[in-house]
């Protein structure tokens, strides 16, 4: 039996994975349910028991995504419900031969309704290329939490990047208006991109925490409470609705831990049962 591929050469579409999931998170009797739910290719939803409410598990099956894999996420919450999101583990972003990982996330809360969003990170490993796309229509009276995390390399093992594509587009749209767009893109030597001090300073690792809610800005100052004593390098700043706090450190495992610490705190429950596994 013959190889699909030539080593160097690009695979073909055939052995790439695409795929994805939908979920429709509605009010019940009960409480929030997920009411329809959607999967193709390899991507997986799953629901475990929780007192705290709807809690969802996001797993991919192929345990890990590498140039020319698609994967596309679109969640509803409907009036008045509520549901935390997060993934079975870290997501590995392997070397590409030249096409990107594309990730496309779309996020839709209805008028009172509640979105924790809180994946682990993506670790890209030397040679990655990675292109996520994040949209959020929402209504004024939601309220979206939102955490993202990024690693730079196995640091755990000591790895460090040499080649490498990151590229991160949000639009988040509140009652219909624009309120963020922001753009990363990190392309070739990205250790060395990341070294410089306006850029990350040595850091490998990033992640922002996102809070889009009524109480948006006036929780700023509590924010910054938690903040202290970090061992990563973080600030936060609150505007328009919005409340936005960001996180560097140098070693992933302490700055998960921070990301863990200040969550928790902030959101006044425990962090989803896969984070603790």
């Amino acid at each position: 039996m013959t190889s699909p591929a030539v080593p160097g050469l690009p695979l073909p579409a055939f052995v790439r994975a695409q795929g994805g999931v939908r979920i429709e998170v509605e009010r019940s009797l009960r409480g929030s349910a997920a009411m329809r739910v959607a999967e193709s290719g390899g991507y997986r939803v799953r629901f475990p028991r929780s007192v705290l409410g709807l809690e969802g598990v996001l797993i991919n099956t192929g345990g890990g995504m590498t140039g020319g894999d698609r994967l596309g996420i679109d969640v509803r919450v409907g009036e008045g419900a509520g549901a935390t999101l997060t993934t079975q583990a870290a997501e590995k972003i392997y070397r590409s031969r030249g096409a990107d990982v594309e990730v496309a996330i779309r996020l839709d809360l209805e008028a009172g309704s509640r979105l924790d969003w809180l994946p682990q990170e993506q670790i890209l490993f030397d040679r990655a290329r990675f292109a996520r796309t994040l949209d959020v229509a929402m209504s004024p009276s939601a309220s979206l939490t939102l955490m993202e995390s990024t690693v730079f390399g196995r640091t755990a093992m000591g790895e460090t990047l040499v080649d490498a594509a990151f590229r991160d587009r949000w639009r988040i749209r509140r009652g219909g208006r624009l309120v963020l767009a922001e753009d990363v893109r990190l392309e070739g030597d990205v250790a060395a991109a990341l070294a410089r001090p306006a850029i990350g300073a040595g850091a490998r690792a990033m992640a922002v925490l996102l809070h889009v809610a009524p109480d948006a800005e006036a929780r700023l100052d509590a924010l910054r409470e938690r903040l202290e004593g970090a061992a990563s390098e973080c600030g936060a700043s609150a505007w328009n609705g919005l409340l936005v706090a960001r996180f560097l450190h140098h070693d992933a495992a302490a700055l998960r831990a921070d990301l863990a610490r200040v969550l928790q705190s902030f959101r006044g429950a425990p962090m989803p049962r896969s984070w603790q596994t």
